[in-house]
């Protein structure tokens, strides 16, 4: 699918608010709104969209502490790779789960638990029990700088 310059236009300002209702987007992109919903679904269809989601405030829900993990496994195979992937996306507390080069681990993980206490019972009590961990090494996020950027779609005007 190659994206023109109303496909970007859609895609940022749904990067922005993806709350808007199609006729909001077609006024802010220019377009009437029966392009502008077809032009909307083809992006779904195509996977350039792949979902809606809400971003909730960890810390009015109770998620005060918020963790990068970084996993070292001890075997580089790819069964331990799929059974530990497997293991991690049953745990609620990891958001975020890569697989990752150029550090002295295999993975990073972001969890986000209510405090100190719940980061020791999902620490040792699941992460550290998955066949494989060798080594688990934290950081603790103290203030979020960037938040969500809108991806820099000036690169999607090459066929992808």
């Amino acid at each position: 699918m190659k994206l023109d310059r109303y496909d970007i236009k859609i895609l940022t300002e749904l990067q922005k608010d993806g709350s808007l209702s199609n006729q909001e987007l077609a006024d802010r992109i220019g377009l009437t709104p029966a392009p502008c919903s077809r032009r909307v679904h083809q992006l779904q269809d195509n996977g350039v969209i792949e979902r809606y989601v809400a971003r909730v405030n960890e810390r009015q829900v109770g998620l005060n502490l918020v963790a990068l993990l970084y996993i070292s496994m001890d075997k580089h195979i790819p069964e331990r790779f799929a059974a530990f992937e497997q293991a991690i996306a049953e745990i609620p507390e990891v958001i975020e789960c890569y697989l990752i080069t150029g550090h002295d681990a295999d993975y990073q993980l972001k969890v986000a638990v209510s405090d100190m206490d719940s980061y020791h019972d999902i620490l040792l009590g699941k992460i550290t029990r998955i066949q494989g961990v060798s080594g688990v090494n934290s950081s603790f996020i103290m203030r979020k700088v960037v938040e969500s950027a809108p991806l820099p779609l000036h690169y999607a005007q090459r066929d992808i």
